[in-house]
């Protein structure tokens, strides 16, 4: 393993969306994947980094750039309601789900409020820290991109025709923004329609290449991959393919440098996945838990309607996790809905909060799990808990004062802080591997793969790291701001 001092080295972190160990193995086993073979065989590989939960993109990325968990960067999750508004946010679930919320306000909602309203201003992110440190940073294709620096972003006429946006939008970016066709650093960058508007591996790939050819590459580049989640959505948890084809854009990449040796002698390299995905199955019937249908009891508003005093129920769909909000608190409770919840074996862990203590249930195991922060019991990231109930409902072992966390890694720290993630009154379910939560418009993966759960299959991804002989305290997501900025400090 050649690794050695980082000696404050660029750091250029890749983001590969669905990078999770064992295909990741198989395609290395194969020789399918030279470059990820070369960054591994030449550095440190991390198989179980754990992703935050919800375990959807935004909520990721918020994690990565702040250092903390939802109940800090406020941004809940890819869907959820938000209870000043009165309306339904959705990131970008399908283009479904997005005309029925109104497109243009959803629209607004990806590509300006998600970074300069939503996601909190007392979070600094790693962009933002390290631009008062007079280190400049480049954000290539990354959901949340928040930095220091005025900029604006250009609409593509075609796309403000179809949606309403405007034609520029003043943002705050770091000092090398790339956001498809919106913003770039190579002028030569082709960002078409049918290219996504640039958001696609070839352009965050071209992009990079310019700021390493240019000399321009900053302290801290952040780099998003995001072909791969479609293929594993579509093709389940072991595609391979998807690997190999993401492996040969690390190689035009590495092939930029005198030597593949000196990319990693120069520079410190962090390729990580964002969240893992869980298989689905093959039968519609089987896989897709309609949530509508089960809370049928209750009314719940069609997406295009004004959510009104006579609606009891919202639905937040994230994928394999829902938010499900009680507009009537006092007389619809959370213990009346769980209760219908628990009559379904798909769903694995239902939740919710009151006062500072989560109740958790289930649809498998019997009973109740009740937790809450500060006491005399202590997990492996040394979070002190007290626990008491069912404990095989979030398959904890407890021995003496030690938590140790079986299907669901850093369980009790990131069921707990979804409750503090926005406003409202919400139970949070999450689906057993093999199923998924729909509600009306709901993108489905029956037979494929899909994420959002609680589930160590959606959770843990891998990391690999050369350049440096560091690593961040814990493997976790949220612990990599920190470890990053002491590379650089």
């Amino acid at each position: 393993m050649t690794s050695g001092s980082n000696q404050n080295k660029p750091v250029i972190m890749l983001l590969i969306d669905t990078l999770m160990n064992p295909p990741l193995q198989e395609a290395l086993k194969n020789g399918k994947a030279k470059a990820f073979l070369f960054f591994a065989e030449n550095g440190q590989y991390i198989p179980d980094m754990v992703s935050p939960f919800p375990t959807m993109s935004v909520n990721v990325d918020s994690t990565l750039l702040t250092g903390v968990y939802s109940d800090q960067h406020k941004v809940p999750g890819l869907v959820w309601y938000h209870k000043n508004e009165n309306r339904i946010v959705n990131y970008g679930s399908h283009v479904r789900e997005l005309y029925r919320l109104g497109t243009k306000r959803s629209v607004v909602d990806i590509f300006y409020r998600l970074n300069n309203e939503h996601l909190s201003k007392e979070q600094k992110t790693l962009h933002e820290i390290l631009k008062e440190q007079g280190k400049p940073t480049a954000s290539i294709n990354t959901l949340i991109y928040r930095g220091s620096e005025p900029t604006q972003l250009k609409i593509p006429f075609l796309l403000s025709l179809i949606t309403g946006l405007k034609r520029r939008y003043d943002v705050m970016a770091p000092t090398h923004l790339s956001y498809g066709a919106m913003s770039k650093q190579n002028p030569q960058n082709r960002a078409f329609i049918w290219q996504k508007y640039g958001f696609n591996n070839q352009f965050a790939v071209n992009e990079l290449k310019y700021l390493i050819e240019k000399k321009k590459l900053p302290a801290y580049s952040l780099v998003y991959f995001s072909d791969s989640d479609k293929s594993f959505h579509k093709n389940g948890p072991m595609d391979v393919t998807a690997i190999e084809k993401t492996d040969q854009q690390l190689q035009t990449l590495l092939n930029t440098f005198p030597s593949w040796e000196k990319a990693i002698e120069d520079y410190v390299w962090i390729i990580i996945g964002d969240n893992g995905q869980a298989w689905v199955d093959k039968d519609k019937n089987k896989a897709l838990i309609d949530l509508r249908t089960l809370l049928s009891s209750y009314k719940i508003p069609k997406l295009k309607a004004t959510i009104t005093s006579e609606d009891q129920i919202v639905l937040g769909v994230n994928e394999r996790m829902s938010f499900i909000y009680t507009l009537h608190p006092n007389h619809i409770t959370f213990k009346e809905i769980a209760e219908i919840l628990q009559q379904d074996s798909r769903i694995d862990v239902i939740a919710w909060r009151e006062n500072d203590k989560i109740h958790v249930s289930s649809g498998i195991h019997k009973g109740e799990l009740h937790f809450k922060p500060d006491g005399n019991l202590i997990d492996p990231y040394g979070q002190a808990w007290s626990v008491e109930g069912e404990n095989e409902i979030l398959d904890l072992s407890i021995e003496g004062n030690q938590i140790r966390y079986g299907d669901f890694p850093d369980a009790l720290q990131r069921l707990y802080t979804s409750f503090f993630s926005h406003e409202g009154d919400y139970l949070v379910v999450s689906a057993k591997p093999g199923y998924e939560f729909i509600g009306e418009g709901s993108p489905t993966h029956i037979g494929g793969a899909s994420h959002g759960g609680l589930h160590k299959q959606d959770s843990l991804v891998a990391m690999i790291v050369s350049g440096t002989n560091t690593l961040p305290k814990y493997n976790r997501i949220k612990d990599i701001k920190d470890w990053v900025l002491s590379m650089l400090a």
